[in-house]
C-alpha cells in the first residue's frame, strides 16, 4: 500500500473481506444515511484523483461490467474528463442491463458527452483491441469483489485482450478474476500495474501471489465513518445480503 495523498485516499492496517465490505456499505446507508450513490460518487473520484497523480493526462479507456464495479467507471471516466483526460468507456453489455446507482451513472455519463461502446459484437472487440493500441491506460471496472469463479464470457476475451495490451493497467476494487478473500486467480485474471481498492486492504491482497496482479495497491475512501470497520468485521455473515443490488 502506497503513502501518497488523494483527497480520498486513507493508510489503514485494516482488511475487510469481500462480504464484510458489503457489510460495510450497508453499514453507512443505514446507519449514517448516506445514498449508495454518494459512496460510488466517492469511490470513482478518488479512484480518477489517484490516475491524475500518475499519468500526465492523455487517453483512458475503460472497460465496464454490468454491475456496481461498471458504474464506479462512470464515475471515473466523468472525473477523468473533468481533469482534462481523454476519456473512452467500454461497456460489456446493454445499458437496459444496468441497474441502480450504475444505471443512473451511465446516463450522467451519457449526458456528459463522453464516448462509449455497448455491447459484445465482434466490431466492438475489434475496436477495443485497437484503442487499446493508443491509449495510455486501461481502467477494469468488469467484476467486483463479490463476483467468484473463473471470468465467463464475453469478460474472459476482454482480460485476454487487457492483459496482452502495452500499457498500463489500472484495477478497480478488485482485478477481475482475481479472488481478493483468498489471494488467488480462478481461471484468467487482469494483471494490473495498479489496483485502488475501496475502504480497506482485502485479505488475499496480503498474500505474496497478489503482486503479479494487483500491483501497486492503493486504499481509497468511500467516505464512511472509520468507526463502521470493525463493526463490519464482526459479522461473519452478511445480514443485508437479500436487500444487496450489487458490488461496489
Amino acid at each position: 500500500m502506497t503513502s501518497s495523498s488523494t483527497p480520498n485516499q486513507q493508510e489503514t492496517p485494516w482488511t475487510l473481506s469481500s462480504e464484510q465490505n458489503r457489510t460495510f456499505d450497508h453499514l453507512a446507508v443505514e446507519k449514517f444515511q448516506m445514498p449508495s450513490i454518494l459512496l460510488m460518487e466517492n469511490a470513482g473520484r478518488g479512484v480518477a484523483y489517484f490516475l491524475n497523480q500518475k499519468l500526465d493526462r492523455g487517453k483512458v479507456v475503460l472497460a465496464c461490467g454490468k454491475g456496481n464495479n461498471g458504474g464506479d467507471g462512470f464515475v471515473i471516466a466523468r472525473h477523468l474528463q473533468l481533469l482534462g483526460f481523454e476519456v473512452k468507456v467500454y461497456l460489456w453489455t446493454e445499458p437496459e442491463e444496468l441497474k441502480g446507482d450504475a444505471a443512473t451513472n451511465f446516463k450522467i455519463m451519457e449526458a456528459a458527452q463522453i464516448s462509449a461502446e455497448v455491447g459484445t459484437s465482434e466490431a466492438m472487440f475489434t475496436a477495443f483491441e485497437e484503442d487499446l493500441k493508443a491509449t495510455d491506460c486501461v481502467v477494469d471496472c468488469l467484476l467486483g469483489t463479490g463476483v467468484k469463479g473463473a471470468p465467463r464470457a464475453p469478460f474472459d476475451r476482454v482480460i485476454e485482450l487487457i492483459n496482452a495490451a502495452e500499457t498500463k493497467t489500472l484495477a478497480v476494487d478488485v482485478p477481475s478474476g482475481f479472488n481478493c478473500d483468498l489471494g488467488e486467480a480462478e481461471g484468467i485474471a487482469i494483471q494490473a500495474d495498479w489496483t485502488c481498492t475501496f475502504v480497506a486492504m482485502k485479505p488475499g491482497y496480503l498474500e505474496p501471489s497478489a503482486m503479479k496482479y494487483c500491483g501497486e495497491i492503493e486504499v481509497i475512501s468511500i467516505g464512511a465513518p472509520l468507526l463502521l470497520v470493525e463493526e463490519a468485521q464482526s459479522w461473519s455473515e452478511d445480514p443485508f445480503e437479500k436487500a444487496s443490488t450489487g458490488d461496489l
